[in-house]
Formats: C-alpha cells, sequence, structure tokens
C-alpha cells in the first residue's frame, strides 16, 4: 500500500495506509453500485425505526441525523428498538452490508468479521461530528482490533483520523469522496476520530441526494444481547442487494 502525503486527496482504488491498521480506499463503490446504496438508504430511512436526529444524554441534538440497522445505537448504547425514536424495533442487518462489509475487509487488508450493526448518517449543510472513540462494543470485539468500515456517498468531506489516546493532534485529515471507503483496526480501533467539514455541493448530482450520507459497520458481538429485548412490530422493509466492487 502507498504511503500518503499531506493532503489526503486521491482519485485513485489504490489502498492508502493512512496509519497502522488505518486504510483509505479512494472510489472504492462505482457510481451504479453507490445508486444502489443510496436506493436502499431510502427504504431504511422511512419509519418505523426510520431516520431520526440522535440526542446527547445531556439533551443537545447532533447536526446528522441517523438510521440504524441491526442493532439502534444512540449515545451510549445499544438496543433492539429505536429507544430514542418511535420504539419501534430496529430494522435487522441485510445480507447487502454483510457483503460490502467482507469485501471492504478484504480490500483493506483486514480478515472478514461477523458485522452486525450499521449506523447511517445523513450529514445535510453544516453538519459535522466531533473527534470520538467507537468503544461501548463488546469488550471481546474492542479488544481483538475488529475493523470499523465506513462507505461514504454524495458530498464530500473532511474525515479526522486522530489518536488513541485524546481528542486532539496530533490526527489526519483524509478528502473523502463519494465511493471512498475507509477501514480502522486493530491498533487503530479506538482512536478517536470525526467529520469537521462537508463541502456541499460537491457529490455527483446524478445521485439524487443532497448532502453526505456515511455507511458505518460495526461488530457488536454478545455483550449487549442479553438485555436486548424488542417489542413486536411489523412492517419492517427489505434491503436490496448490490454487487460487491470488483477485486
Amino acid at each position: 500500500m502507498s504511503q500518503p502525503q499531506l493532503p489526503l486527496v486521491l482519485e485513485s482504488s489504490e489502498p492508502v495506509d493512512v496509519g497502522p491498521g488505518a486504510v483509505w480506499v479512494p472510489g472504492w463503490l462505482d457510481t451504479e453500485a453507490q445508486l444502489e446504496l443510496i436506493s436502499a438508504f431510502h427504504e431504511w430511512a422511512a419509519p418505523p425505526a426510520g431516520l431520526r436526529r440522535p440526542k446527547m444524554p445531556n439533551g443537545a441534538p447532533f447536526s446528522t441525523l441517523a438510521v440504524c440497522l441491526g442493532w439502534h445505537w444512540y449515545p451510549y448504547r445499544y438496543s433492539r428498538t429505536c429507544d430514542d425514536g418511535d420504539g419501534a424495533p430496529v430494522k435487522e442487518f441485510p445480507p447487502l452490508l454483510a457483503t460490502l462489509g467482507a469485501a471492504a475487509c478484504t480490500a483493506a487488508g483486514f480478515r472478514p468479521v461477523a458485522y452486525d450493526a450499521a449506523i447511517v448518517n445523513l450529514y445535510g449543510p453544516g453538519a459535522k461530528l466531533g473527534l470520538h472513540q467507537d468503544k461501548i462494543e463488546g469488550a471481546d470485539v474492542v479488544a481483538s482490533g475488529s475493523p470499523v468500515v465506513t462507505i461514504s456517498l454524495g458530498d464530500s468531506c473532511i474525515f479526522r483520523f486522530g489518536n488513541t489516546e485524546r481528542p486532539s493532534r496530533p490526527y489526519k485529515d483524509v478528502h473523502l469522496a463519494s465511493g471512498d471507503l475507509f477501514v480502522f483496526g486493530g491498533p487503530a480501533r479506538l482512536a478517536y476520530h470525526g467529520v469537521p467539514r462537508i463541502y456541499g455541493d460537491s457529490g455527483n448530482p446524478d445521485l439524487g441526494i443532497d448532502g453526505r450520507i456515511s455507511v458505518t459497520l460495526r461488530e457488536v458481538g454478545h455483550a449487549w444481547r442479553a438485555g436486548a429485548v424488542a417489542r413486536p412490530m411489523p412492517g419492517n422493509a427489505e434491503s436490496r442487494g448490490i454487487r460487491p466492487p470488483a477485486a
């Protein structure tokens, strides 16, 4: 894999080592695959357990909207129901994301893992996400270095990838464009990361979306299962299949 020079802006599908355990693959999904994934997003975003605006425990709203699959995430726990929304059971983790997750791991040089949760964020104008760690998954999952997969769609953004000790420098800013893949795991599993900027109207207009969609896959594992009880509610949307990018 190549070693990038700042600024981290490329237009190639060659994997790029951003740091130990962190790999960026520019242009991983072609336009056709992006369109299929965006179409699936519209199905996931529909109620029940659809798109909503998460809030911090103190009530402060996120600037992003989100829908969850497999496991519902909100600060700072997982649930089988949309507890901070309409209370409906979370939509199932779709086979298409399991397929893409395995392909993403392979493309980034990781051994595929059993992904069972997705957080799909929609960034509108001015939306951002502060530096944070993904660390409430099962202790065994985090300790194993299970990789986190993010697929970017629509508008470009600055993806800030930091260190594992504190939400401040040193960090690297990566320019993620539509179709780009970013995977981090192993020694980088607890790296702080965030999105300080979205470049409005920078995406391909043929994609038919305003803003940026990020599809983030995680392995939650067994830690949350004992206390997870879903209330039955019919009507979950089925997801559509997507062909993974060619190897």
